[in-house]
């Protein structure tokens, strides 16, 4: 076992901390202590005390895992004592000054745009009927279904949110790129990742890797964790 027993998993917008479940099974039943942060994604500086507040309370080192958003208040949160890796997974990886907004706002030419809708208050969601192609097109039709109708607004103050160092520049970053993601670009992950300096591995897959193939996203914890 590595030295670093704690993982510490943050999820990204339009979901909650469930999506994490098969990889909280698959990295808890090789002896890691696993917590999952249930961020509100109603503003980047809440979501980054959440975060805080789980990284305060571990015992030792953690590798800290972002999906999507999630990778954001990572980047944001990662330079915590406690953290000693960085996992992305089909995730934004900000730099200073940058959002997920303003990475969204400037897609490759060619990419698909995902099918955002605006609320009156200006949080965001993805449009029911295109759920299932834009964001989890390899799950059964019925269970993405239920996670559109379940879907957690992502906030103004949380797209807007903008990096003041990013972790990535004082730890060591692994990334998953999700090759057939429709709605972070892959070529906009490969060339965060390039940017960062991860540790770059692709699987074949939906934005929702980490629903479709928790195995594929144990395995990137597993090699951030040195095991």
């Amino acid at each position: 076992m590595s030295t670093i027993g704690n993982i510490v998993l943050v999820h990204g917008g339009f979901v909650d901390g469930s999506g994490w479940r098969g990889v909280h099974a698959e990295l808890a039943g090789d002896g890691f202590h696993v917590r999952v942060v249930q961020n509100p994604t109603l503003s980047l500086r809440d979501d980054v005390a959440a975060t805080r507040d789980v990284l305060d309370a571990l015992d030792g080192p953690a590798v800290l895992v972002g999906h999507s958003y999630g990778g954001v208040v990572v980047t944001e949160a990662g330079i915590h004592p406690n953290v000693a890796a960085l996992a992305y997974v089909a995730a934004f990886a900000p730099d200073r000054g940058e959002s997920a907004g303003t990475l969204l706002a400037a897609p490759p030419l060619d990419a698909p745009q995902p099918p955002l809708r605006t609320r009156r208050d200006g949080a965001l969601l993805l449009d029911r009927d295109r759920f299932h192609e834009a964001f989890a097109a390899d799950l059964p039709a019925r269970r993405t279904a239920f996670m559109a109708d379940a879907q957690v607004p992502w906030g103004v103050a949380a797209v807007g949110g903008v990096v003041t160092e990013p972790a990535w520049r004082h730890r060591t970053s692994w990334y998953l790129v999700a090759t057939e993601d429709r709605v972070i670009p892959p070529a906009a992950q490969r060339a965060m990742a390039r940017r960062a300096g991860s540790t770059v591995v692709e699987a074949i897959g939906s934005h929702a890797l980490h629903v479709a193939q928790p195995a594929a996203v144990a395995d990137l914890v597993r090699e951030a964790a040195g095991c």
